[in-house]
Formats: structure tokens, sequence, C-alpha cells
């Protein structure tokens, strides 16, 4: 399954036993993977990544969470939440299929490449047409050499290669395709190889910190957060709140939570200020009726939404989000004062 990002993962069953698991999953996919599951009559019984990935967020945590099943990854993971660790040599049992473990390091030391049958899952380490970059942490073009040569490409050249980014419309290559054709493997000697990998100058992934820190560390990222504040609260159409604040009654008190100089360069009419950072601090004695009917509002919809949730935490059970932010609001050509509250 393919995101926009060319991130590339699998979901391997085995059919008669009625049972799989999801290989390099993304967090953006989970729904689409447990309906496969459902589409299919299998049960999800693993999360395996190859490898700690600085390009995306792992979907591992937050399905082995849901469905209770272990995450699994390479011994040297340095993640906290894995629950079966694995290494070179060993292999894990599904239905009838074997998920034999190759340990190749030099995309990242955890690296591993997962056999089966007469295909490989390669993860970052063998891409078709190219390699795993080896100059992110942990990785080491050495190893990386030691991993493809001595390793991987020691399978049978008809052995199917399904990496963990596809940037092309193939779905898979083989290795004797990747042994014949793949630019990085044209150079069989190690000090040519290792020197190749050193000079190539790649532009970083993007959200590099955070994927790092989230598939590290089991955290949430920020639009996991966002959207769980989102399922827990309710929103109010710009639309509405115009209506409203144009008459006599309007039953809503507007809670702007931008900084102050946003604030003072345009706000609703009407709205009170406090910004999102002081919130908990200063909501007793700017909010003082908790049934009150609040909507609170950013820029763009987002930070709101956090505060909404964090109201709604706190007790203003009828606190709501607007529906986009003040961007929107005045791009639609709304009322907007300005100055100090």
């Amino acid at each position: 399954m393919p995101t926009e990002r060319g991130c590339q993962s699998y979901f391997v069953a085995c059919e008669q036993a009625c049972t799989a698991v999801i290989i390099d999953p993304e967090e953006t996919l989970i729904d689409r993977y447990l309906g496969l599951a459902a589409q299919e009559g299998v049960r999800i019984h693993y999360v395996l990544d190859t490898h700690t990935h600085a390009d995306h967020f792992s979907g591992a945590i937050e399905m082995a969470r849901e469905l209770g099943v272990p995450v699994i990854m390479h011994r040297d993971s340095p993640a906290p939440y894995v629950d079966l660790r694995v290494d070179d040599g060993e292999k894990i049992n599904l239905g009838k299929l074997s998920l034999n473990i190759l340990h190749t390091p030099g995309h990242t030391a955890d690296s591993i490449c997962v056999h089966v049958e007469d295909r490989v899952f390669t993860g970052d380490t063998l891409l078709i047409g190219g390699c795993g970059r080896s100059d992110l942490p942990s990785g080491d073009p050495e190893q990386l050499y030691d991993s493809l040569f001595n390793r991987l490409l020691l399978l049978d050249p008809a052995t199917r290669v399904y990496p963990a980014h596809i940037y092309s419309n193939r779905e898979y290559s083989t290795l004797a395709e990747e042994i014949a054709k793949n630019p990085r493997l044209q150079l069989h000697e190690r000090a040519d190889f290792v020197a190749q990998m050193r000079t190539l100058r790649l532009k970083e992934p993007d959200h590099l910190t955070e994927a790092l820190r989230t598939n590290l560390s089991g955290g949430k990222t920020v639009e996991q957060l966002i959207a769980a504040a989102a399922r827990n609260v309710s929103f109010m159409s710009l639309e509405e709140v115009r209506r409203r604040i144009e008459t006599a009654d309007p039953g809503i008190l507007l809670l702007d939570v931008r900084e102050r100089d946003a604030y003072e360069r345009g706000h609703i009419p009407g709205a009170t200020h406090i910004p999102r950072g002081q919130l908990e601090l200063r909501v007793n004695q700017a909010l003082p009726d908790p049934t009150k009917r609040i909507v609170v509002y950013c820029e763009l919809g987002r930070v709101s939404t956090l505060a909404t949730a964090t109201l709604r935490e706190m007790g203003f059970t009828r606190a709501v989000a607007l529906d986009k932010g003040m961007q929107q609001w005045i791009e639609n050509g709304y009322p907007v004062a300005t100055g100090p509250a």
C-alpha cells in the first residue's frame, strides 16, 4: 500500500490460517489495513517495522495497541514499545508461512529484511534502482555493503524484491534485475561502494526530527494529537458564528487563543483573548462560568481544536471549536475588529 511520499507497506497473509502481518505500517493507513483484514477474513497477528523510520510516522504502536498484537523489530531497535525482538537467522511463523529474518544494518543499525518464500521485503536496505542512504542516525556504509553483497544478494536471484519505498509505477523487482541494473550495486569493491555512499548529497527527509522522536519513543505526532482532540470536540461553522454575532443575543462567547500581536492585528468582534500557552493558568479568572457556550478559534483551526479539547477536559463541556479559523474568516470578508482586548 503506497502513500503520497512513496512509502510502501505490505499486508502479508496466510490464507489457510487466516492470519496476517503488516510490514512497515504507516499511521495514515491504519483504517485501510483494518478494512482489508475484514474484507479478506483474516486476523492481523503481528505488526513489523523493518527499521526505525526517519521519513514517515510508523503506525506500529497504534495498531498494536488497538489490536492487542505484538510489534516486531530487530533486537537493536531503541524503541521501548517493541514486544518481540528478533535477530538474524530467526523466523516468525505466520500460519503456514515463515517470516525469515535477515539482519541487514547499514541504512540503520536495526534494519532487517524479511524473506517469505519467493519474495523478500527489504525495507530501506535495497530499493528498486537504489539502496537506502547511510548518512542518517545509526547509518553505516561499511555495514550496508556487507548487508547487500554478503547477505541479501546471496539469495536466489529470482527472489522478488518488495522495498519500503517505491518511486515508480513498479510494484516489485527481482534480485537478478537489481544485480544487473541497479546503479548502486555496480561498484562491487567495498571501498568503491563506501566512497559512493559517502559522497551522496541527499536532502534530509521531511519531518526528520518528529519522525525519529515518535518512532523511537512511541510518542504521538502533532497530527495524531490534533486528530485525537478532534474526535472529542464539536465544531461550529464560520457562517453560524457570523449569523450569531449579528443578533442581539448570540448565545456564545468567542475565545481567541492566538498570540497577542495576532489578536490585535485582527480578531472577531467581541472575542475574549487568552493565548493557548496561558489557557490553563488564566481560564478560571477569564471564564468563570463553566456552563457558558464557548467558541474557540485560532488562525487555521488546529491550535483551537487542541484548546477546545483541553477546555472540555477542564469541565467546560459546552466548548466548541470554530471550523477552520481566522484566516478563512478574513478571506470570507467577515467583520474584523482590531486593537487590544
